[in-house]
């Protein structure tokens, strides 16, 4: 009989996981194998065997030709702005801040009584919202006609430009930062207020009796119950930041392969799609391969330390 129920429960899952091992387990790994592979040719398959040359190219250690004297810094360099440069920034700044927004936003919206549900749909609505969509209207609010650059020029004398080719990086990546935290916070919100509608209301009031305040209740009370749903936002967050990019996309319009423009606002997935989709692909698939592999660790990497630190703070 369990072996009969067995048989069933592999018969239903077999559907997903042929799916999976098809479009998720089978791409994985061929990657990391193609990320070892020499001179590997995408249409042919040829290859001069296991190398570790691609990540010291992708690295900016060694020269993609030898002998040419050049090595390829899009991906790594701190003295310019570069794949992984921008794309630690983003993750650092953007990740930090639009969890305290969102916790703080969370926290008022659970708060309140009247207008409640029109709060939660009104924070709920960017998640819904195409992301191109929201780029397009940010990136004419900040256009060099925009309202918030009128707005500039009215009190400082001066203007945000963002536009195709502008040099001036600080701004136009204060511009992605912001984008890319109001569009990081319905979905935060969403899983905040989830987490405080399941908080015993024994545990304010116990405070209450205390005559504890109320900056003091949600410092003492509400944050380290909500714990779990922070780890959760947090882990996933850093993931989803370190993948950004649509928000380049959508908000600045790049296109480095066809415009050869300067890699002010690379990223690492803009990177691999780079690679990808440029037009000598069939020969640089291993170079993509090998930075999708270094963005894999460092994502790995950041994680286990995330659910590490979490065994110590993390109140279930």
């Amino acid at each position: 009989m369990n072996k009969s129920r067995n048989y069933r429960a592999w018969l239903y899952l077999a559907p997903v996981l042929i799916l999976m091992g098809v479009f998720t387990f089978f791409p994985l790994i061929n990657t990391i194998v193609i990320s070892f592979l020499r001179d590997y040719n995408v249409t042919t398959g040829a290859n001069k065997g296991f190398t570790f040359f691609n990540y010291g190219v992708v690295l900016g250690i060694l020269e993609k030709n030898e002998g040419s004297g050049f090595t390829d810094n899009s991906f790594i360099s701190w003295n310019s702005p570069s794949a992984l440069s921008n794309t630690l920034l983003i993750t650092f700044v953007t990740v930090p801040i639009s969890i305290i927004i969102s916790l703080v936003i969370a926290i008022e919206i659970n708060n309140i009584k009247v207008l409640k549900k029109f709060f939660q749909t009104v924070f709920f609505m960017p998640y819904v919202t195409n992301i191109i969509a929201v780029g397009l209207v940010f990136s004419v609010m900040f256009s060099d006609g925009g309202i918030f650059n009128r707005l500039f020029k009215l009190m400082f004398n001066s203007s945000i430009s963002i536009s195709e080719g502008s040099t001036s990086w600080g701004a136009s990546m204060l511009v992605l930062c912001l984008y890319v935290i109001w569009t990081a916070l319905p979905y935060k919100i969403l899983i905040f207020l989830s987490g405080l509608q399941g908080i015993d209301k024994q545990y304010y009031q116990a405070a209450k009796i205390d005559g504890a305040s109320r900056f003091k209740t949600s410092l003492r009370v509400t944050i380290p119950l909500l714990s779990p749903q922070i780890l959760y936002i947090t882990i996933t967050s850093f993931i989803g930041a370190f993948k950004e990019y649509n928000a380049v996309i959508g908000l600045f319009n790049r296109s480095y392969t066809k415009d050869q423009n300067v890699h002010d606002l690379y990223t690492v997935v803009y990177y691999i799609y780079d690679k990808i989709n440029g037009a000598s692909f069939a020969t640089e698939m291993q170079y993509a391969s090998a930075a999708a592999v270094i963005l894999f660790v460092i994502i790995m990497i950041f994680t286990l330390v995330q659910m590490r630190v979490s065994k110590k703070m993390v109140v279930y």
